[in-house]
């Protein structure tokens, strides 16, 4: 049986591509703006917060969304109280901060003896999407790509020049901690598909390989959406056709993507740099 007839008939196989598609894309979104601040370490330390968060709902027996929301809001707060009020450079203030969070999560679920949901968790599985996964990340992703669209403007200053945002009036920190909430519910929206260990590849891999092809930051946030997704279909084909892991095959994919961009990308590829260079050197003569 084939991918297409198989998801044509099995209605687990397209809730999970639909639900993957839908990670791509506002991974892919919220990734441009993470890499353009120079904030992939938050974004990997938002994606390991967020477990308490989550074990606290399952024993409260309430949607981990809010409980992961919550933590991961949480974090972001801590670590900028930490890094601003103490010498703890950001970089440092994170490490603390995430793997507290993350080592909490891994205790609280030990201590609720539910392994299976860890794993889970930890490596995704969107096979075993629910269809109150999938509204949820309909939702999720309405709500990221509607305050991304409304605050553009604002994201743009305040990503690439915060002094001249600060000097317009715009409250820097709001906006950073408002891209932190994004990021939180785009990490929580990514658990079931990549888990949370593998949420931070897609949140920058796509990001990175739209970033190695324009410089123009709406065209950035199509192309990064469109790698996210490519990634997702193409990644849960392999996984199908192959019987491996989804999450992994996915990442593995944007992993792949990035890598033709690197080196044929035509203004920063390896490939055409070097070529460029060995035209542009004039032969020395015997």
């Amino acid at each position: 049986m084939t991918f297409i007839e198989a998801v044509m008939q099995y209605g687990f196989l397209q809730k999970a591509l639909i639900t993957s598609v839908m990670v791509g894309i506002i991974c892919g979104v919220i990734g441009c703006f993470i890499i353009l601040r120079g904030m992939a370490l938050m974004g990997d330390a938002i994606s390991h917060a967020v477990l308490p968060g989550v074990a606290i709902s399952y024993a409260l027996g309430i949607n981990f969304f809010i409980g992961a929301v919550i933590t991961g809001v949480l974090t972001a707060i801590g670590i900028g109280y930490i890094s601003q009020n103490s010498r703890i450079k950001n970089d440092t203030s994170i490490g603390i901060v995430f793997t507290a969070a993350f080592a909490l999560g891994i205790i609280l679920i030990t201590l609720l003896k539910s392994s299976t949901d860890l794993y889970h968790i930890l490596f995704g599985n969107v096979l075993a999407v629910r269809p109150s996964d999938m509204w949820m990340t309909l939702a999720i992703g309405i709500i990221v790509l509607a305050g991304v669209y409304f605050f553009y403007k604002e994201l743009l200053i305040s990503s690439f020049d915060p002094t001249m945002s600060q000097a317009y009036g715009l409250p820097n920190k709001l906006i950073h901690y408002f891209l932190m909430t994004l990021l939180t519910m785009v990490t929580v929206a990514s658990l079931q598909t990549v888990g949370i260990i593998l949420v931070v590849a897609m949140l920058i891999t796509p990001a990175a390989t739209a970033y190695l092809l324009t410089d123009r930051l709406w065209k950035m946030i199509y192309l990064s959406a469109g790698f996210g997704a490519v990634s997702s279909v193409f990644g849960l084909y392999v996984s199908f056709k192959y019987n491996l892991a989804s999450g992994a095959t996915i990442v593995l994919t944007a992993t792949l993507l990035f890598i033709i961009a690197l080196l044929l990308s035509p203004k920063q590829g390896v490939i055409w740099r070097y070529f460029r260079s060995r035209s542009k050197r004039t032969p020395i003569d015997a």
